[in-house]
């Protein structure tokens, strides 16, 4: 008989079987996290996104004669009596993040409500980069000690790498000096000696070592990624990416910084997962090429703000209350050991630098990539994520800017929205006619749907856009995001909570239910393109510019949305389909520039410097221009590209776009 404990019930989650003693007030969500269930929490806890649904079972527990029920929890807040549906809450189901623990229950976890392993697709891509790292190797061969020649270890080193190769004024790293006397001993006094910005020995190893390895990482709100290069070469050796672990605290940053500001040990929480997941990757990335943790010598990191303050361990607080500033601007170089990185123990990290508020070192890493500030033409680089960053300018001036647009392109806030992990349906087709819906599924070899076919979960960002694209071009929705009811089509049907659109018959799904998008679905969709639109039109107007030259879609999920579908939302002003690019992880490539050109260090504080940054919530026309924004493509701005567009492709069922 398991012992009781006193102001603790036992909870049980199916089908995990996981169980533990929880405190009397805490909440279902909280006990999943403790006992490590797979459970969603995409909003962080706040009752937002309802995508936490859990069914509390009824009857006895097993051998343990304990009864559970519904009974067992706090009653229904307000957050789900409006998202669970009547039936819903008829059948035993609440939000975990809401229902509170005053007495023993079980807790079934269905599928949809279980996090996905997401497909993170952040490949390296090929860059010319000329070659000089911070960290450098010198093979050094010295006469051995005698009583004649009694120098001591380090001064000997000292000399014969200032008799060689010029080098004065060294220091040397702690842990390093304590294996010196060893390691010029093991192969008759010669050594290979890594430096640091030539001023530091970070490493020494017996012999001759030609190789030396750097760690490039890209620290995202959804998803991180890590490069391990060859920094005598330059070649990406291996790279290997996961889930950011952090989602478990919030799918956004404003979550997650709330998570932190409500709970004393969350900073601490947070920065550990951070650590941990960078220390997976290290590891396998080393694994996959061949090589030893031990041999990483130098890292490069860049995030959001928010995501930074959490890698360094410094409270993001500030970020979440005006004037939303951060604690740093500047690049920093840190001891790796001291943030707990097991790497070479001497090693450095290179934190980009921050632009403001919001706009972060993943920012800069973009502009070094993509170098707009050496461009003539106008050019537009959005990084489409949870937070939007934009930057917008040439050589001759550049401004940025952040949007809040949500979570809603990753999934979240979308009903059966999900993020990009097999089963989710990622591109969408709509018959302007018959209003027949094809879709292709992650992990499905192809368009076709049949028995043996990968059956659909949900469906992910780029899916959504595609389907509210084709909505709009079959005339299924209004250009004010409203359905048009009246069409006799099956797929287009009214509920309780309004219309909704089927895009997966319940037959074609891995849920047994119909996968749809209603209006809430379209209005997060609205809400979350209408920011990132009127920020780009905010700036510019400050820029001075009436038309774009060149459009930059950054960041993972940018280079996987369709651009045609894209300008048909109008995610962003009118543009040559054909001057619109995606450019992969612009942010990731600049962590690798920054770890293989010091110059590209300098560049970064240089240019996070320069940018001027707008505030679009302190911006007199923001509300005008976002609640135009809120209509596909505009409620005024005119898309001459897109009506050419349409018009090469004889669409007669798309009416209105000309004047748009």
């Amino acid at each position: 008989m398991i012992e009781d404990k006193k102001d603790k019930y036992l909870v049980t989650f199916r089908p995990s079987g996981k169980r533990g003693y929880i405190e009397a007030g805490r909440s279902v969500g909280e006990a999943a996290l403790e006992l490590g269930v797979d459970l969603e929490n995409i909003c962080g806890g706040r009752g937002v996104c309802g995508k936490c649904r859990v069914r509390i079972k009824e009857g006895l527990l097993g051998r343990h004669d304990i009864k559970t029920g519904v009974k067992g929890l706090s009653p229904l807040t307000d957050s789900e009596r409006k998202r669970l549906t009547r039936q819903e809450k008829s059948d035993g189901y609440r939000l975990a993040c809401q229902a509170r623990i005053y007495d023993n229950i079980t807790v079934f976890v269905p599928e949809e409500s279980r996090v996905g392993k997401q497909i993170v697709r952040k490949a390296a891509t090929e860059r010319a980069v000329n070659l000089e790292p911070a960290v450098k190797k010198y093979y050094v061969e010295m006469k051995p000690a005698s009583l004649e020649e009694p120098q001591a270890d380090w001064e000997r080193l000292q000399a014969e790498l200032k008799k060689r190769f010029g080098l004065d004024n060294l220091i040397i790293d702690y842990t390093v000096l304590l294996n010196l006397r060893k390691a010029m001993r093991l192969n008759d006094w010669k050594v290979t000696v890594t430096l640091w910005m030539n001023r530091e020995v970070i490493k020494i190893e017996p012999g001759f070592v030609d190789k030396g390895y750097g760690l490039a990482v890209d620290i995202g709100t959804t998803t991180m990624v890590g490069y391990l290069c060859d920094l005598s070469g330059g070649e990406v050796a291996a790279s290997d990416s996961m889930i950011n672990p952090q989602v478990i605290y919030g799918a956004d940053v404003m979550s997650r910084i709330t998570y932190i500001m409500a709970n004393d040990s969350g900073l601490e929480r947070a920065h550990r997962a951070v650590i941990k997941a960078i220390n997976q990757i290290a590891r396998r990335a080393a694994l996959q090429a061949g090589v030893k943790r031990e041999d990483i010598v130098d890292v490069s990191v860049v995030g959001n703000t928010c995501m930074h303050h959490i890698f360094l361990s410094i409270d993001p607080s500030g970020l979440g209350q005006s004037p939303f500033t951060p604690a740093i601007h500047h690049s920093l170089d840190i001891k790796a050991r001291d943030l707990g990185l097991k790497i070479s123990p001497g090693a450095y990290v290179h934190v980009l630098p921050i632009e403001a508020g919001f706009v972060g070192a993943d920012n800069v890493g973009v502009l070094i990539a993509e170098e707009p500030h050496k461009q003539n033409d106008i050019m537009l680089i959005i990084d489409i994520g949870t937070n939007g960053e934009l930057v917008l300018g040439n050589r001759k001036r550049l401004i940025s800017s952040s949007c809040a647009t949500g979570p809603a392109f990753e999934g979240a806030q979308i009903k059966y929205g999900m993020c990009a992990a097999p089963e989710a349906i990622e591109k969408v087709k709509i018959d302007p006619v018959t209003k027949e819906v094809h879709f292709k599924v992650i992990g499905g070899a192809d368009w076709d749907v049949d028995s043996g076919a990968v059956k659909a979960k949900g469906i992910c960002g780029s899916g959504i856009v595609d389907a509210v694209a084709e909505m709009l071009k079959a005339g299924i929705l209004q250009r004010s995001g409203r359905f048009n009811i009246d069409l006799g089509t099956p797929r287009l049907r009214r509920t309780e909570k309004g219309p909704e659109f089927v895009i997966a018959w319940a037959n074609e799904t891995a849920i047994g239910q119909d996968i749809t998008l209603c209006q809430g679905d379209i209005r997060a969709v609205q809400l979350a393109k209408g920011a990132m639109y009127a920020g780009a039109k905010l700036m510019m107007c400050r820029l001075g510019v009436a038309r774009l030259d060149k459009v930059v879609l950054a960041g993972a999920f940018g280079s996987y949305i369709d651009k045609e579908s894209a300008l048909t939302l109008g995610l962003f002003p009118d543009c040559p389909l054909e001057d619109i690019y995606s450019v992969g992880n612009a942010a990731g490539d600049g962590a690798r520039l920054a770890l293989l050109n010091m110059d590209k260090r300098s560049e970064a504080d240089e240019i996070a410097r320069e940018v001027e940054y707008i505030e679009l919530a302190v911006e007199p026309d923001f509300a005008t221009q976002f609640s135009q924004a809120m209509y596909f493509p505009h409620k005024k701005d005119e898309f001459p590209h897109l009506s050419e567009l349409f018009q090469a492709k004889k669409n007669s069922e798309v009416k209105g776009m000309k004047t748009c």
